[in-house]
């Protein structure tokens, strides 16, 4: 496959807040603490202070993997990070049916090529790209379906706690329905069979999860956690504990929430007085402060305060941050000095700079991760034959037809030099009148507006009847359009890894390790 790189801007696909931070605009200095450049990150290196215990984070990653057999390159990474010369680079997302949106995998291929980059650059340390597996989620909605070629499978399934932790007993229709599409070819069968690994011969989402991103990637090192642990969570029990009683994010993050709004952003995320959840088996309800008691929403668990503090000495693992408190986790119990999200998340991120000022909790570089559009070789053909560039795709529909049909006629459909001579005759005419009688010029005002809005009007109805006689070009964008943009959004926002597997294979993950470039701050566009 070849690439090419054109700006986030000119996709007209990404959020203000993204673009003005990749632009370095002066007014988002206060919410994030380092650059997303070589010398932002060796600064993040060398500032970076010890939040955990390496040896218990080492041990519960080797206690993860137990069950799995993975690349010699996971374990010297798992390894690695008991030296204090070892650093990671995460990446975080939910457990998607099937991995779900290619957007998740670009999100992983950005961390582990951001780890190559950095080991080059500084040869004396190490970095290990990170997959945080979001474990902890509840919102199984989200997560229990993908899109194959138009087609939704979904996993039929009532939850009401953590996703890691639901049982994949009744996967296996939604895995048939899989297979049956990525078919009988050497690519469709060899991702069929990692699928119907994960799926039907673990028992939770998070195992299976595990085993299949370490399929795709163990030969990349990358380093899969589930932060659902006793032992990990013991190492933020403090904070936990602090905010719950103390509800200290609840000020920093509104503060500055309101901040990033005062200066025309959008927030993403919304904290609440107490940002933590209480968990077990089939459970994961928000803890409530009320009447003096802490208390577990829709349910009949209450706590005092000596009571919340002996469970969360006794039971840290029953207590689980929710989306403004987790990266604070995140950081507290991994070595890092990168966090590589979409805009939403680079957005949401910006939102909690100050809490982690607050909990004196080191923040991350924040970095865009790669985005790309895979143009099939139809498509490309079609573009080129019509007359436009690739990157001319990104435009909307109606003004690739609209650009088409003037490059494409003999007929005169612009009336502006018409306009401009009516426009002189009706500035006479205003003279005229005004010589007269000084209001009339106001009516020649108002008859010129009118003829100009008859005008407009004509104008679009001759483009209307060009347009009909270019039918088959029209068309021909359309469908363009459709194939690269499903939905009308960015084609890695809906489809999943299986046309682009059963297409081609490894290379298709062995391209975008060649062509993302987590720093080069550029779309890719991919062409077979």
């Amino acid at each position: 496959m070849q690439a090419k790189y054109i700006s986030y801007q000119d996709t007209a696909s990404f959020s203000k807040l993204a673009l003005d931070y990749i632009d370095d605009q002066l007014q988002l200095k206060d919410f994030y603490s380092y650059r997303p450049e070589l010398e932002g990150l060796k600064s993040a290196v060398e500032n970076r202070a010890e939040t955990g215990d390496r040896n218990i984070l080492v041990y519960v990653l080797q206690k993860q993997y137990a069950s799995l057999t993975p690349n010699k390159s996971v374990l010297k990474n798992i390894e690695l990070l008991a030296s204090k010369d070892t650093f990671t680079i995460t990446t975080g997302h939910q457990l998607n049916l099937f991995t779900g949106p290619l957007y998740f995998i670009y999100k992983i291929v950005s961390a582990i090529n951001l780890a190559r980059e950095l080991k080059i650059a500084q040869p004396d340390k190490n970095f290990v790209p990170v997959y945080w597996m979001a474990t902890e989620d509840h919102d199984f909605e989200e997560i229990n379906h993908v899109n194959v070629d138009e087609k939704n499978i979904s996993w039929l399934q009532s939850t009401n706690g953590a996703t890691g932790r639901m049982s994949t007993k009744t996967v296996a229709a939604a895995v048939t329905a899989y297979k049956g599409y990525l078919g009988i070819s050497k690519n469709g069968k060899h991702l069929a069979k990692m699928i119907e690994e994960a799926y039907l011969h673990h028992d939770n989402l998070a195992d299976a999860t595990r085993f299949l991103v370490n399929e795709l990637f163990q030969k990349y090192g990358l380093v899969i956690i589930n932060a659902d642990d006793r032992q990990l969570k013991a190492e933020f029990l403090d904070i936990m504990l602090a905010d719950i009683t103390k509800q200290n994010s609840a000020r920093t993050i509104e503060d500055t929430s309101k901040k990033l709004e005062d200066l025309g952003y959008k927030s993403q995320v919304n904290g609440r007085d107490i940002n933590f959840f209480y968990l077990i088996d089939n459970l994961r309800e928000r803890l409530i402060f009320k009447e003096e008691r802490y208390l577990v929403n829709h349910t009949d668990i209450s706590f005092s305060k000596e009571e919340l503090e002996n469970e969360l000495q006794n039971y840290p693992e029953r207590f689980s941050p929710n989306v403004v408190m987790r990266p604070l986790y995140q950081e507290v119990i991994l070595p890092n000095i990168a966090y590589i999200g979409g805009g939403a998340e680079v957005a949401y991120w910006m939102q909690l700079k100050a809490n982690f000022d607050f909990y004196k909790v080191p923040f991350p570089v924040l970095l865009l991760r790669n985005s790309a559009l895979l143009i099939d070789r139809r498509s490309a053909q079609n573009l080129f034959n019509l007359g436009f560039k690739l990157e001319d795709v990104f435009l909307p529909t109606e003004t690739l037809k609209n650009n088409w049909v003037r490059n494409n006629t003999d007929a005169t459909l612009s009336l502006a030099d018409e306009m401009r001579a009516i426009t002189s005759i009706f500035e006479q005419i205003k003279l005229s009148s005004y010589k007269i009688d000084k209001t009339l010029s106001v009516s020649a005002d108002t008859a010129l507006t009118k003829t100009e809005h008859l005008i407009t009007n004509l104008e679009k109805k001759l483009f209307r009847a060009e347009k009909r006689k270019h039918k088959t070009a029209l068309t021909q964008i359309e469908n363009v359009k459709k194939r690269l943009f499903p939905n009308g959004t960015l084609q890695e926002r809906t489809m999943n890894l299986a046309p682009m597997y059963v297409n081609y294979g490894e290379d298709f993950l062995s391209t975008l390790i060649e062509s993302f470039d987590p720093l080069g701050g550029d779309f890719t566009l991919l062409l077979p």
